[in-house]
């Protein structure tokens, strides 16, 4: 089916900017009628008609029924043609990783989650890595040739336009993207672990209204992604949204980035986790005290196990982090004014132990007309979305690279 859609693609000549934005309409709103794609594009209904023919000849798109209104003709509903083909996403944890293969509408075909894996800068964890994705691709029902791309999650500062990290497995010369490519056997693209949550909670969850976008991952470290204008922002070199690495505090503790006072050094899960050892070696009671005294051994998912149980001890340290975090949160809202701002990452499993701190931080010191102006939620994917947004990355990126190639021919 890849090779018929391809070689189709390639017939496609001076419309293939078009096609492209029709395309991405459907990738970017699952299905519609052709007067809404031709009103979105600016175009008239007999040239988007023109284009959908086109594109359901190369087994792209097809008709998914009728939209019902309430008297007249019931508008044709075109959406993507599911089987066409397939894409892979992969969520590297802390200590485990997560994969998907979903078909071309985004619907989970197979998946195996929290598979035991810790990232290691090293090619000994790059190649398990790659064994676990192997050993995934071999158990799928999707065979391998049809899968059009595999978008893999990567911490850190990633260059996903170029396919480089910088901060995991940079250790040869060619792009990271390709090393995966050959080791696995399937066309790669790496992505930030932050930005690809923001991607699969906006494609995902389908935010009402809501195209500027502040998603928020609340885990070991803390990072941002962002939805403008319903797409997402990379930056320049791919780096955009690392404001755990501003410079926020004058404490003297250096983050693992190399500087000093960084944000994440107060406020993040490796702050909490080391304010929690000082407070268990202070004497302090809490649910895993014992555990943690025995064995010297506590992971941030403990933590959070401990205050979804009302642990008094973790609920105070998540709610004091919080309120730093939502503090310098408030400089990011008044900045952007975005529409909403979504909590994601592991301690957004703590609910309104987590949110109500940060909520307070940004009325007390967002401006007030930019506050009442944005949406504050927690994340509808929950660990989800770093998987779905690999996976998604996958999609835009497989097409974004093979109209490119036709564009630029």
């Amino acid at each position: 089916m890849i090779k018929n859609i391809l070689a189709n693609i390639e017939r496609w000549d001076k419309n293939s900017l078009i096609l492209r934005d029709v395309l991405f309409h459907f990738l970017y709103n699952g299905y519609d009628t052709i007067g809404n794609i031709a009103k979105a594009q600016n175009l008239s209904v007999p040239t988007v008609k023109k284009f959908l023919d086109e594109m359901t000849l190369a087994g792209l798109i097809t008709e998914t029924g009728k939209r019902e209104y309430g008297g007249g003709r019931h508008p044709v509903v075109y959406g993507l043609n599911a089987t066409a083909c397939y894409f892979g996403g992969v969520d590297i944890r802390n200590t485990t990783v997560s994969m998907v293969i979903c078909d071309l509408c985004g619907q989970v075909i197979f998946s195996q989650d929290n598979i035991p894996y810790t990232a290691v800068d090293t090619p000994e964890s790059l190649d398990q890595l790659c064994d676990h994705i192997n050993a995934f691709l071999n158990a799928s029902p999707v065979p391998r040739n049809e899968i059009l791309k595999i978008g893999i999650n990567i911490s850190g500062r990633v260059d996903s336009k170029r396919g480089y990290s910088y901060n995991f497995f940079n250790f040869y010369n060619n792009p990271l993207d390709e090393i995966l490519t050959q080791k696995v056997g399937a066309r790669c693209c790496i992505e930030n672990d932050t930005r690809a949550m923001a991607l699969g909670e906006y494609i995902y969850s389908k935010p009402e209204g809501a195209r500027n976008i502040l998603f928020i991952n609340v885990n070991w470290g803390i990072g941002i992604g962002f939805i403008f204008d319903g797409k997402l922002y990379s930056g320049k070199s791919g780096f955009a949204g690392e404001i755990g690495h501003m410079v926020t505090y004058n404490n003297e503790i250096i983050c693992h980035c190399g500087k000093k006072g960084c944000l994440e050094t107060e406020a993040s899960g490796s702050a909490l986790m080391r304010k929690l050892y000082k407070r268990l070696d202070a004497g302090a009671n809490s649910l895993i005290a014992e555990h943690y005294r025995s064995t010297r051994n506590v992971t941030l998912d403990d933590v959070l196990q401990a205050a979804l149980h009302e642990d008094v001890l973790c609920l105070e340290l998540i709610e004091e982090m919080a309120g730093e975090l939502g503090r310098w949160l408030a400089g990011l809202l008044n900045i952007f004014n975005p529409d909403l701002v979504v909590v994601g990452g592991m301690l957004s499993e703590t609910g309104d132990c987590l949110l109500q701190p940060i909520s307070v931080s940004l009325r007390r010191y967002a401006l007030n007309m930019v506050y009442k102006d944005t949406e504050i939620k927690l994340s509808k994917l929950g660990r989800t979305a770093g998987v779905l947004g690999a996976c998604t990355k996958a999609r835009f990126k497989a097409f974004e690279e093979i109209f490119d190639k036709k564009i630029h021919k």
